[in-house]
């Protein structure tokens, strides 16, 4: 009987110690990108000047712990897509990229708060082809969940 009892003690504290509920909710949730408030920046179809700067404001938000943000933009001169807008902007015609303005660059958004807004600008390079180009933006929360808004810009 002894033996049974030290053989069921420890089976019992691992059973046990097994079914204990982790009470942290899992985050399972997208971040939220807005760009259609007074003020944001760019909008869908919005036209920047070579040789000047591109401004960039949005607000983003999250339920529980947002964790950085990226900027994308490129040339569109092939027509490709991935407009996350309903509207389409009016596209010149398919053209060879020369000389085209790229942008790639990432943001930490530092403390973890559930809402933050991005304020920066970027310069366009005065000898930079004009016509059609993507902004893309990618927010990514503390648990790696992303949402991209993507829209069409001009540079003339």
């Amino acid at each position: 009987m002894k033996k049974t009892t030290k053989l069921l003690i420890p089976l019992a504290c691992l059973i046990l110690a097994g079914c204990s509920k982790d009470e942290t909710p899992v985050d399972t949730t997208y971040p939220v990108i807005d760009l259609a408030y007074q003020g944001a920046s760019p909008q869908q179809c919005g036209t920047f000047t070579r040789g000047q700067k591109i401004s960039f404001k949005a607000r983003f938000s999250d339920n529980v712990a947002l964790g950085s943000y990226s900027i994308d933009v490129h040339h569109n001169f092939d027509h490709h897509s991935h407009s996350t807008e309903v509207n389409d902007c009016a596209l010149e015609p398919k053209k060879t990229a020369v000389k085209p303005y790229l942008l790639i660059r990432n943001f930490p958004i530092e403390g973890s708060p559930a809402s933050y807004e991005a304020v920066t600008e970027f310069d366009i390079p005065a000898d930079a082809d004009p016509g059609d180009y993507h902004f893309l933006v990618r927010l990514t929360d503390r648990e790696g969940w992303q949402t991209l808004k993507g829209i069409s810009i001009k540079i003339k």
